[in-house]
């Protein structure tokens, strides 16, 4: 059977491939009811525990992990760090193998198609991330999903994986003059959006870009904020566990708005208050702002108000957040009626994940890195560096192969010392800005004594030394978007490998 799988901010939605349908995959809870996903929750009972098992301890008031997919967007993100579940430390990595790993056992033994399974086991896995994802949080993710076992065979950008499912629905929008799709994702705890370009079954991302913490969850941040004025306390002062208790009853009541809604009746301690809809409205309007303005590369005009929609079939909205009434409203100022919200705003990426599982659905992508990868190099005898961009932010990722970038030149250093980052765009100098990922230096001797005891960063002055040894560098750009890198001294064969991410 083939999948597609979403992991989600606070929900984990599954699809799957049936003759050319891609129903989803509903789950079992403890009390005997259906959910078309499993909670993006974990918790600890005598040791982790998962998805709605840990949704029973936060609902008695016990803390739990959520939004565990935040913390894989943090800029210092690696292999190493941790997380803390109700005072436990866990490697990050550990503590998402373990819940993919309860995910699997749960399509096995409480879901829809459990006993599908039994006659056509898992084959097939396409997994998704942000489209701003740096390579540590594709690594970590991938990683996850090979721990617990899952055959994963393909890794998409999530905003391309939702305009599958776009032209899966509607294939007769796009058209020859209209060929273009701006997927609008607004997830738990990220936004993306991709210009997509569509012809017949063949989409070929254009461009994307991303806020890496905009999501359903600051919008539940700021209601029970709201929430605590009303109350005449701070959250502070509600404590921890309170707070933590009125997060959860803000994100029910946030999903329960219609258009039509007036007021969000919330908890607070023993009070209970009334926040009316126009003030939560009115409170939200700066985040759904940062994602309009954060579109302006993909759509000319946007920024000055005026945008040219002359080759768009529409926007697409996606995300379980975009189903917030305020987000198409916002967005209907910007594009008029050529704005759409998937009926399935929280399983169409997994809808359009399984469309990328199944051999026989006849789509094919064309998708792009969304962020640059570089190295600042020691120059002058390391009295200054110098960036080289190695790979641009609309970088084509290849289905099924490599990208592949040398270098190749004489040192003229005893030792070279390399910082390698990841960036959202570059200056006109040709600098990195804006949102920048650093990595752990890479440092390697061109002193062939040095190469037999390896020093670390600052451990030996850089010195030059005129013209030595040949040097190669070797980049790797993997068809998930990771990035390793291979230097060796061609004239002694000494080497050394490095995938950015991994440490």
């Amino acid at each position: 059977m083939q999948l597609g799988i979403d992991f989600g901010t606070t929900r984990t939605v599954v699809a799957y491939a049936d003759r050319g349908n891609y129903p989803v995959v509903a789950f079992t809870d403890h009390e005997g009811d259906a959910h078309e996903f499993w909670p993006s929750l974990i918790g600890w009972d005598d040791g982790p525990c998962f998805g709605f098992t840990a949704g029973v301890l936060q609902a008695a008031g016990k803390p739990v992990l959520r939004s565990i997919k935040r913390e894989l967007a943090s800029t210092s993100v690696s292999a190493a760090t941790e997380v803390t579940i109700a005072g436990h430390q866990i490697k990050l990595v550990d503590a998402l193998g373990g819940f993919l790993s309860q995910l699997r056992t749960e399509l096995e033994t409480s879901s829809t198609i459990a006993r599908l399974l039994d006659a056509d086991p898992i084959s097939s896995v396409v997994i998704a991330v942000p489209a701003h994802a740096n390579s540590a949080q594709r690594f970590l993710t991938l990683e996850a999903f090979r721990q617990a076992g899952f055959p994963v065979t393909a890794m998409l950008n999530e905003p391309s994986a939702a305009g599958f499912e776009y032209t899966h629905r509607l294939a007769s929008t796009p058209s020859a003059r209209r060929s273009r799709l701006v997927v609008y994702d607004l997830g738990g705890g990220t936004f993306d959006a991709s210009l997509v370009a569509i012809h017949d079954r063949s989409h070929a991302v254009l461009g994307s870009v991303g806020i890496n913490r905009l999501g359903g969850d600051d919008f539940d941040i700021v209601l029970a904020d709201l929430a605590c004025e009303r109350a005449g306390v701070t959250p502070d002062e509600l404590g921890v566990d309170d707070y933590f208790r009125l997060l959860g009853d803000a994100q029910l009541g946030k999903e329960q708005l219609a258009p039509q809604s007036r007021r969000i009746v919330l908890d607070v301690r023993d009070q209970t208050v009334i926040v009316p809809v126009p003030d939560y409205y009115q409170a939200c309007t700066s985040l759904v702002e940062q994602s309009i303005q954060a579109m302006d590369p993909l759509v000319e005009g946007l920024d000055a108000g005026t945008p040219d929609l002359s080759t768009l079939a529409g926007l697409y909205l996606v995300g379980g957040a975009s189903s917030l009434p305020l987000v198409p409203r916002m967005l209907k100022e910007s594009f008029g009626r050529r704005v759409y919200r998937s009926p399935y705003p929280a399983a169409s990426t997994a809808i359009g994940l399984a469309i990328a599982s199944d051999p026989e659905s006849g789509y094919t992508l064309s998708d792009r890195l969304s962020r640059g990868f570089g190295v600042f190099r020691e120059a002058e005898g390391g009295l200054r560096l110098q960036f080289d961009s190695i790979f641009d932010r609309n970088q084509a990722m290849m289905a099924g192969s490599d990208v592949l970038v040398q270098r190749t030149y004489r040192a003229a250093h005893n030792l070279g010392w390399y910082r390698f980052v990841e960036y959202a765009g570059l200056s006109a100098a040709g600098q990195p800005e804006g949102d920048i990922v650093p990595y752990g230096d890479v440092v390697f001797p061109f002193d062939s004594r040095l190469q037999k005891s390896l020093p670390g960063a600052g451990e030996v002055e850089i010195r030059r030394t005129g013209e030595g040894h040949l040097i190669e560098e070797l980049y790797r750009l993997d068809q998930h978007g990771i990035v390793s890198v291979t230097i060796t001294d061609k004239d002694t064969g000494y080497q050394q490998t490095h995938q950015l991410g991994a440490g």
